[in-house]
């Protein structure tokens, strides 16, 4: 609607999963580093949390473009609050889609095959389950646990990569045989002051801005109302640069900050607490 009057070849602020828009932050470079550490080096087991709109789900994005298929199998769970049974037929089912039972024996029987039959061709497997907090049965945590069992004396025939919110992180500290399995750990926080800035001017930059919409005292304004935080940032952008085309302005102003900031209820750091 609006990437015509700013001379953009798309909406630079769209709360999708795109690589293409990946903003490496230090943060955000140093958990993709610790993911794929864990997965080429054969580590078992990694978690990866984060608040919500930090950028989990686009970085998974990121890891899984990093890897290639000719040397990984990958099965990705998007929605994991599913039975243990189910999670277990799933997580075969994306290994190999030609692979239908509902006998439990059965699929553990298949997915030995498909591990087993990876490592022969020097393949690894690899397992992301993506907003693991929400998984609701305490034995499905128990049934990923038993999966990281398949291996061989001197290295896992699997990489599980477990994404999500905060509590998913109290959650496996409850379950210590499992918590022992996690070799790397990472939490990704917000983006700082200064990396909110770079972070609008990267995303203008790779949907085709040549020229300034948000001044530098605009990054700061779009800081005070987001606190880094990926997703606020985008929202407030995204009308930003909607209000601004509407009413005609050369670049985006505080004004239109503060106006769209607050018709989405976003709160200025330090006035009270940030709204999730």
């Amino acid at each position: 609607m609006y990437e015509e009057y700013w001379r953009l070849q798309q909406k630079p602020f769209e709360n999708t999963p795109d690589p293409h828009f990946f903003y490496y932050s230090r943060k955000h470079e140093e958990a993709l580093s610790r993911m794929l550490y864990a997965i080429r080096e054969r580590k078992g087991a990694a978690i990866l949390t984060g608040e919500p709109g930090c950028g989990k789900t686009l970085l998974s994005r990121v890891l899984l473009k990093e890897l290639n298929t000719e040397q990984y199998q990958l099965a990705f769970i998007f929605n994991p609050r599913l039975s243990p049974l189910n999670l277990m037929k799933e997580i075969v089912y994306q290994l190999d889609s030609r692979i239908s039972s509902s006998s439990k024996i059965n699929l553990l029987h298949y997915f030995n095959e498909i591990l087993y039959a990876n490592r022969n061709n020097n393949k690894g497997t690899v397992i992301v389950i993506d907003e693991a907090q929400t998984i609701g049965h305490k034995n499905s945590f128990e049934e990923l646990r038993l999966l990281l069992n398949f291996q061989l004396n001197d290295d896992f025939l699997l990489t599980l990569i477990l994404l999500g919110q905060p509590e998913l992180k109290e959650k496996i500290d409850n379950l210590p045989q499992f918590k022992q399995r996690f070799a790397v750990r990472y939490h990704l926080g917000a983006l700082t002051e200064d990396e909110t800035g770079r972070y609008i001017r990267h995303r203008l930059k790779m949907a085709g801005s040549q020229q300034e919409i948000f001044s530098e005292d605009v990054h700061m304004e779009i800081y005070r109302y987001s606190a880094g935080t990926p997703r606020r940032i985008n929202n407030i952008c995204d009308m930003a640069l909607l209000v601004g085309s509407a009413e005609g302005l050369d670049k985006v102003n505080r004004g239109v900050i503060r106006e769209v900031a607050e018709d989405l209820e976003e709160i200025p750091v330090g006035s009270a607490q940030i709204r999730g």
